[in-house]
């Protein structure tokens, strides 16, 4: 009942949701600062068990995440090309995409500058860096990077539409804005509308919520252990929600398909 009315809030005031969300990302990366906590994504399972991603033995224990990274990722050729994402969070996504797929850089960008200190001390990758800022009003040149890529995180902004001009703005033409977001049922034609009028052309838009919840499903356990050793218990409600749990009401709402999670791939032109 709490997560829906402060989802609501959020909802009805945009830079209450902006500031709550900066510091609630602010405390979590200075209260829990160990190295095994990478990813906050809900993850991706493909429906095609076949389709694997083979990874590192040290990567598996976060394979529904990365999956996520490499599905969304993986619609472009990145060898050779200077890629940002914007909301890098705890920074395991931007590794993943260093090692992984080849870019010639990748930069992390974040709000919490506690998460940027925290990323600045655990990765040591060339080619691989992190700063602060902010999504709506992003630090660098015009025209900077190849690929803008932004994974779970638009939900968090004040502004989608100031945002998508950032992104416009730091794309060489022809670039590729890689972007995979829930968004409540009753805010998806908003959404979409605000793609349309960005100034960048839709290639490709998919429902990708029955994937969502088969690697929450599959990942339930992990989450909830976590949880239950690693946070005070009177924090355990809340991050569970956070966890996509199956007990919570995020969880219930991608299966009733009150909320949806999407995955587009738009070009700069």
């Amino acid at each position: 009942m709490l997560a829906k009315y402060y989802t609501k809030m959020c909802d009805l005031f945009p830079k209450f949701r902006k500031s709550s969300r900066k510091q609630m990302y602010q405390l979590m990366a200075s209260g829990y600062q160990k190295r095994d906590w990478t990813f906050m994504n809900y993850g991706y399972a493909p429906d095609n068990a076949t389709a694997d991603l083979v990874l590192q033995a040290e990567d598996e224990i976060n394979r529904t995440c990365i999956q996520l990274y490499h599905y969304v990722a993986g619609a472009v050729e990145l060898r050779g090309l200077k890629l940002l994402e914007v909301g890098s969070g705890r920074g395991g996504g931007a590794d993943y995409i260093k090692r992984y797929l080849n870019p010639a850089s990748v930069v992390g960008v974040d709000y919490s500058d506690n998460a940027v200190n925290l990323c600045l001390e655990h990765y040591r990758v060339e080619g691989l860096s992190f700063v602060p800022g902010d999504a709506e009003n992003l630090p660098f040149d015009d025209q900077s990077f190849d690929i803008v890529l932004n994974v779970e995180s638009s939900h968090c902004y004040g502004s989608m539409v100031d945002f998508l001009a950032q992104v416009k703005r730091v794309l060489k033409p022809g670039g590729y804005f890689m972007f995979a977001d829930f968004r409540n049922l009753e805010q998806l034609d908003e959404l979409e509308e605000q793609l349309k009028q960005s100034g960048m052309v839709l290639l490709t838009h998919e429902n990708i919520t029955p994937n969502v919840i088969k690697a929450l499903d599959a990942d339930h356990g992990r989450r909830f252990a976590n949880i239950q050793r690693g946070v005070p218990k009177m924090l355990h409600k809340l991050l569970r929600e956070f966890a996509g749990n199956k007990d919570t009401w995020i969880y219930k709402g991608f299966q009733t398909g009150e909320i949806v999670y999407q995955n587009f791939l738009l070009q700069n032109i």
